[in-house]
């Protein structure tokens, strides 16, 4: 199988075929296109989500803090809490798991998250560290998104740009192959774009307006795309001009032959929000210092399209992320 997260199909045929809910109290669980599980008690809803790191080896720490508790940030609702479950190679010394831990803690200081507990392991089943955490968050039951309010000509939002993560970390990890190529700055721009990956702040500023909210993860923005489309059960129109891309993004892809739009880019949450308040919401998004940009709408066919100009482009099924080809 190809490294990376499973297929749609995969993932239909190995993993949901063999699951099933047996709680009266989920109103939400696995499904393509959802972000948060959701179990509803009394008037209130907890949000769970997981996810492992397993693309670096540099900033662990933050890696593993934001991009869970994005997740939980697209149900509008701050994380509360995270547990992290480091497993660790023979020859890991103390002290990088205690660059983690710190680094991880840095990071939950800045969004307001407590890590819990979790388990810290050193084991041979693995050849560097990796890390998976789940995070929680607690939002009020009249809060809850439902999806069967989304309807075609809902317009899309995204902040900040795309291909953050993965910028990030191909700058870490080929430092000296970009610093060579494309000289300091770029090396330094793509590195700090890692200081992005928290999608927290915009998902609590944009509860008010938002429909539903998904992180864009492993994939890039047209796996989110996909994705989005399959969860609502409409088509997808995006104009390829509205999509911001970072220099340092598009001149580290094109050195390495990658496409920005299929890399993993925690830090960009997208948006699906009426187009009555489509522009209120990216003003109070860029009043609070985060750029955002409208790139389309919901369709009533399930077409999945881009198009530059008069040019359009079937959005294909996403496969493994375009990170894979470069480390």
């Amino acid at each position: 199988m190809k490294i990376g997260k499973l297929t749609i199909t995969d993932l239909e045929n190995l993993i949901f075929k063999n699951i099933q809910n047996n709680n009266d109290n989920v109103i939400s669980s696995g499904e393509i296109g959802s972000d948060c599980a959701a179990i509803e008690i009394g008037d209130k809803v907890v949000y769970l989500s997981t996810d492992p790191i397993t693309g670096t080896n540099n900033g662990l720490g933050k890696l593993a803090i934001n991009i869970n508790c994005n997740d939980i940030a697209t149900e509008g609702v701050s994380p509360m809490g995270i547990m992290i479950t480091i497993l660790a190679p023979p020859h890991t010394k103390k002290e990088e798991i205690a660059k983690i831990m710190k680094e991880a803690q840095e990071e939950a200081n800045k969004i307001g998250v407590s890590i819990l507990g979790g388990h810290t392991e050193i084991t041979a089943a693995v050849n560097k560290t990796i890390i998976s955490a789940t995070s929680i968050g607690i939002g009020e039951k009249t809060d809850f998104k439902s999806k069967s309010k989304i309807i075609a000509s809902d317009r899309i939002i995204i902040t900040k740009g795309v291909g953050i993560e993965g910028t990030g970390i191909i700058a870490f990890e080929k430092e000296n192959e970009i610093l060579e190529t494309l000289g300091e700055k770029i090396l330094e721009d793509g590195k700090n774009l890692l200081d992005l990956t928290s999608v927290v702040k915009e998902g609590v500023i944009s509860n008010k307006y938002a429909k539903g909210m998904h992180d864009v993860t492993e994939g890039g923005l047209l796996g989110a795309l996909w994705e989005s489309s399959c969860f609502y059960n409409l088509g997808i129109s995006v104009d390829l001009n509205k999509i911001k891309i970072h220099e340092s993004t598009k001149k580290i892809c094109s050195l390495f032959k990658i496409n920005p739009l299929k890399l993993i880019s925690s830090g960009t949450m997208l948006i699906i929000v009426s187009k009555e308040d489509a522009k209120p919401l990216i003003e109070k998004l860029k009043e609070n210092n985060i750029d955002a940009f409208d790139i389309g709408e919901l369709t009533e066919n399930t077409d999945k399209i881009i198009y530059k100009g008069e040019e359009k482009t079937l959005i294909p099924p996403p496969e493994s992320d375009e990170l894979y080809k470069v480390i």
